[in-house]
């Protein structure tokens, strides 16, 4: 393996040197030849905002086909940001608030209420995940 995901997409837009690149993410199943007649394939558009330097985005348009990658590592993270902690801290108190003794209900809500404050932290350090966790121009 590479250690590279890559996605082919388009400029949408070029601020400076943040470039607001299109991808059009599609099921595995969407480039089936009967995928018009059936419920399962779809299709879903993102946008990825890629920083770059200044000399890359100058010569960059709108419109332009371009390639994005990062890394696997990078996936990693951000899916155990996303996904793998949250899952943990759920399980973590409803299991000790069912051993405390407390009835599946109000653990089970406890459990879900757990998740905002660690969702609200998300939010609030944004911007220093958004420099970790990177995605990059190819050409």
């Amino acid at each position: 393996m590479s250690g590279k995901i890559k996605h082919a997409g388009v400029i949408d837009s070029i601020v400076g040197r943040s470039v607001k690149v299109r991808i059009v993410q599609t099921s595995a199943c969407a480039a089936c030849k009967v995928a018009s007649h059936c419920n399962a394939s779809e299709s879903k558009i993102k946008l990825v905002d890629v920083v770059c330097d200044s000399d890359v985005a100058a010569r960059l348009k709108t419109g332009q086909d371009v390639v994005v990658s990062t890394t696997t590592a990078m996936v990693g993270n951000a899916l155990l940001l996303g996904f793998g902690i949250p899952l943990l801290l759920l399980l973590c108190t409803l299991v000790t608030l069912i051993w405390l003794s407390y009835d599946e209900g109000t653990a089970a809500l406890a459990s879900i209420a757990v998740l905002l404050p660690y969702y609200l932290l998300l939010w609030a350090f944004n911007k220093r995940i958004g420099r970790r966790i990177t995605f990059q121009l190819e050409e």
